[in-house]
């Protein structure tokens, strides 16, 4: 398979506290790849250095056969990042945030094709924040496809959610990955990760302890029936699903 995120020896420090600590991986074209992990453990930070968002400390970055540190515009109009609700324009209605994202980029996505993806068509001349949660989480993922990125950034895509719009959700970063994107989310919610993810890398304190097939995880994991305890048998602790970064 072919790569299309190559992490090597990639450290970063704050303060003297070392966030992200010598770690190495690589992310396959296509794939749903997970970084999962406590609050703390690194992987926001990880996602946001692979990103162009955060400088390393130390270590390489490529994407897509580009040095992140001597590439990094032209990196950007191949990604699409999803942003936290609250970033967006308040006094803009959807269609028009859309359009002015879509102005960053070389080329860019019809808005109406994206919001018919997530049901939000006719919600197109709506403000932000009149929409409920769900519809404001969708919107967000369809905001990082402005510019009809070969990788997608997601973080933490369905915090706050409820079930049923969780697994709505679910669906449509399914339906991503069926267009040939690569997405690489992070994520506190396990059975998230083993349904949807190709590949995990489970991160504490920094490090990655683990990083498979999770199918394999569970099978090669002694007394495990799911995700959720592989990373308690690995990391000896628990996911916070209210605070987790």
């Amino acid at each position: 398979m072919e790569n299309v995120i190559e992490v090597k020896n990639l450290s970063k420090r704050y303060n003297g506290l070392l966030a992200v600590n010598d770690i190495s991986f690589e992310v396959q074209k296509g794939e749903i790849f997970g970084l999962l992990g406590e609050n703390g453990a690194g992987k926001t930070t990880t996602l946001e250095m692979i990103e162009g968002l955060r400088k390393p400390t130390a270590g390489q970055i490529r994407v897509l056969g580009h040095d992140i540190k001597s590439n990094l515009r032209d990196i950007k109009e191949k990604i699409g990042v999803q942003l936290q609700s609250s970033a967006y324009f308040d006094d803009l209605k959807l269609k028009e945030i859309l359009d002015l994202f879509g102005g960053f980029y070389k080329m860019s996505l019809y808005p109406a094709r994206l919001l018919k993806m997530v049901g939000l068509e006719s919600k197109a001349n709506q403000y932000i924040r009149n929409l409920s949660g769900g519809q404001k989480q969708r919107f967000s993922i369809i905001a990082s496809l402005i510019n009809d990125p070969q990788i997608v950034f997601l973080d933490e895509p369905t915090t706050g959610l409820d079930p049923i719009g969780r697994r709505h959700t679910w669906e449509i970063i399914s339906q991503i990955k069926k267009q040939g994107k690569t997405i690489i989310l992070t994520t506190h919610y396990m059975e998230e990760a083993e349904i949807l993810c190709d590949r995990v890398a489970i991160m504490d304190k920094g490090k990655i302890i683990a990083i498979d097939d999770p199918r394999r995880l569970i099978e090669e994991t002694a007394g495990a029936s799911n995700l959720e305890d592989v990373f308690i048998a690995l990391t000896g602790g628990t996911i916070d699903e209210e605070d987790s970064k």
